[in-house]
């Protein structure tokens, strides 16, 4: 315990799934945490469950596509705290269900706009606020899907994968200049969550049978299986990561 205290930590996408059991898991390991969506009463719930188990938890209501927003609410942490020391871009949606020919634009925009459109620009306002204080560490949740294609998960690929090359870049540009920003990525496989719900709900239940055959360890992962990796690219344990891929899939793409 206590691998964060002190830090402050903005979550994305926190108000289920990958992004609360982060949210709670950190706030365990002593951070102040953010816990920020565009679904407030959920997001406002998550940060009180949080609260009412003696951590430091608040909520901030942020659409990740919207460079405002994104103002805004570092803006609030940093008047809140003075300093930013964790960014965790979680914030996303599934792939379209839909091969390429056969999918609008509006439907590929509205994917790569949250899921990589939003983590650019969290990258950047996180590096900016870092560089004001002792720098810090951002996390970008990627996906097996930012390494593999999947059919019908076009615009879902697309974007993590962008994912996987802007972090390393980012990482690149921050790697030795002072005060440090790491930046690394996630790649979770198969995880048990309301994302993963809907992808299995749209295309019939066929589907969690096939990634549990498929799954070397031959079940689903947990939002608290990523939420463990993500704490320590986090902490300063990984004080040497940087630019890297974690993956937590359970085998799959070991196979």
């Amino acid at each position: 315990m206590g691998r964060l205290e002190g830090k402050a930590a903005l979550i994305t996408g926190a108000a289920s799934g990958i992004g609360q059991a982060t949210a709670q898991l950190m706030a365990k390991e002593g951070a102040t945490v953010y816990l920020s969506d565009i679904r407030e009463i959920e997001g406002e719930k998550a940060a009180q469950d949080i609260a009412s188990e003696d951590g430091n938890a608040n909520f901030l209501p942020l659409d990740v596509t919207q460079e405002t927003a994104w103002e805004k609410a570092v803006e609030a942490i940093m008047e809140d705290t003075g300093h930013l020391d964790i960014l965790v871009n979680n914030a996303g949606i599934p792939g379209a269900g839909v091969r390429i020919e056969d999918m609008e634009l509006e439907t590929w925009r509205h994917c790569t706009t949250i899921c990589l459109d939003g983590v650019f620009l969290g990258v950047k306002h996180g590096i900016r606020a870092m560089r004001k204080g002792d720098g810090g560490s951002i996390i970008n949740i990627s996906s097996i899907a930012g390494k593999i294609g999947i059919p019908t998960s076009g615009n879902y690929c697309a974007a993590k994968g962008g994912v996987k090359l802007l972090t390393k870049t980012a990482a690149l540009e921050c790697a030795n200049k002072e005060p440090r920003v790491r930046i690394n990525s996630i790649h979770p496989g198969f995880i048990d969550t309301d994302l993963l719900a809907g992808a299995i709900q749209h295309r019939g239940p066929w589907f969690r049978e096939f990634i549990e055959y498929n799954v070397p360890m031959a079940e689903l992962g947990t939002a608290r299986d990523i939420a463990e990796g993500i704490v320590y690219l986090a902490s300063d344990a990984a004080k040497f990561v940087t630019g890297s891929e974690l993956v937590i899939d359970g085998g799959y793409l070991a196979r």
